[in-house]
């Protein structure tokens, strides 16, 4: 018996519904057939499209230039304000606080007074160191005269040479008193001086420790009131020692220092005022300190700030953004922009940077441009999209 071979894409003649003859069959297979083809033409022409709209989409960034200008020799180093001089004002008599010639946080210049003690007392021992002195000066005016007439009458006899003696003696130490109730007057007079109590420095009072009416002690351990010395201020701070040899050959000129608060940007300018002599071998410091006139007291005793020293400037060197420089295990790079909008990886040799800003010793060139947002998604030779800085933010919040 002989087989016929079925296509499956085209109907029997037993498969055929009733009213479908023989003779319509071989239309409606090239129909069937035709809708297969172009359903894989259609498949095709898909999986192209899509192929197409496979290719990566350009990577949106920031970008900087590069440039070539004088930047500064500097290093940073966070700080602690301190005062040029802090005085803790204690009494040196005890007595009735009577009353207090300033306010607290007031600034007082030196000899301004500050508190005055009950002065009576001391008035009273002036009184009697004076009265015991006038005394004993008088005694000694009659011992002198005694000395002068006893001396006439020992040589004819009608005195002792004994009696002279005494005379002589009691005269002796008449002066001795007299010079005694000299210094108890003037310690007297002293004490009562330190009745008023004086400013000792310029500077801003701290809180006042006493009231009026209390009873204060001499040198007592709590202090009446602090003053901080605030114009000028000192800023003290330690850097590692291998910053010590530009110190020392930077020294004989004047060593700018920028102090800025956190959150102010505002800076202060001073001086280098001091290196110690010798670096603290249980962390590898050395401690400078630096001067500020402070007029605008923006500096405060206390504080932390961010300093940098700059020791000098070098003219011609190149510059680019610190946010562009990147590191990975060749070192570290950049990616620069081409003209047309794809991006190279460039290996820089960085020689300092800070938050702002990177000095480049190899690798770029000034005018060129480099990605300082958006290199995490970037590969050699990507396209790339420059967005505006405050899209940027946008992005980042």
């Amino acid at each position: 018996m002989t087989q016929r071979s079925i296509d499956p894409l085209v109907p029997t003649a037993g498969s055929l519904p009733r009213h479908v003859t023989r003779k319509r069959a071989p239309r409606l297979a090239a129909v069937i057939a035709g809708g297969v083809v172009l359903s894989l033409l259609a498949g095709g022409c898909g999986r192209a499209n899509r192929t197409q709209q496979g290719g990566r989409p350009p990577v949106p960034v920031t970008v900087g230039s590069v440039e070539q200008k004088t930047v500064p020799v500097s290093f940073r180093a966070i700080g602690h304000i301190e005062s040029a001089e802090t005085v803790e004002v204690r009494a040196r008599v005890g007595g009735e606080l009577q009353r207090v010639f300033f306010e607290e946080g007031q600034t007082v210049r030196a000899g301004d007074r500050l508190f005055a003690i009950d002065p009576r007392p001391f008035r009273a021992a002036l009184a009697q160191a004076e009265a015991q002195l006038a005394r004993n000066q008088a005694l000694l005016a009659k011992a002198e005269a005694d000395i002068t007439r006893y001396a006439g009458l020992v040589k004819q006899d009608y005195v002792t040479k004994e009696q002279y003696d005494q005379i002589t003696a009691d005269a002796a130490a008449l002066r001795a008193a007299v010079a005694a109730d000299q210094a108890s007057i003037e310690t007297a007079q002293l004490e009562l001086d330190y009745c008023t109590i004086s400013s000792p420095v310029t500077g801003r009072t701290g809180t006042i420790n006493v009231d009026v009416g209390n009873l204060v002690k001499a040198n007592d351990d709590l202090p009446m009131v602090t003053i901080n010395q605030t114009r000028p201020i000192d800023a003290s701070f330690p850097v590692p020692a291998q910053f010590l040899p530009l110190v020392i050959a930077h020294r004989a000129d004047r060593i700018r220092v920028v102090a800025t608060v956190p959150g102010d940007p505002t800076a202060a300018e001073g001086t280098l005022s001091f290196v110690d002599n010798a670096v603290d071998t249980s962390t590898g410091t050395v401690l400078l300190k630096a001067t500020f006139p402070n007029q605008d007291e923006r500096l405060w005793p206390g504080e932390f700030v961010d300093l940098t020293v700059i020791l000098g400037e070098e003219v011609g060197r190149i510059v680019c953004p610190a946010a562009a420089v990147q590191t990975g295990q060749q070192g570290q790079y950049v990616f620069t922009v081409k003209e047309d909008r794809t991006v190279e990886l460039r290996t820089v040799k960085v020689n300092r940077m800070d938050e702002h800003e990177a000095v480049i010793d190899e690798g770029l060139q000034a005018g060129e441009t480099v990605v300082t947002d958006g290199q995490l998604r970037l590969v050699p030779g990507a396209a790339i999209e420059v967005k505006s800085p405050e899209a940027a933010g946008d992005a980042g919040r």
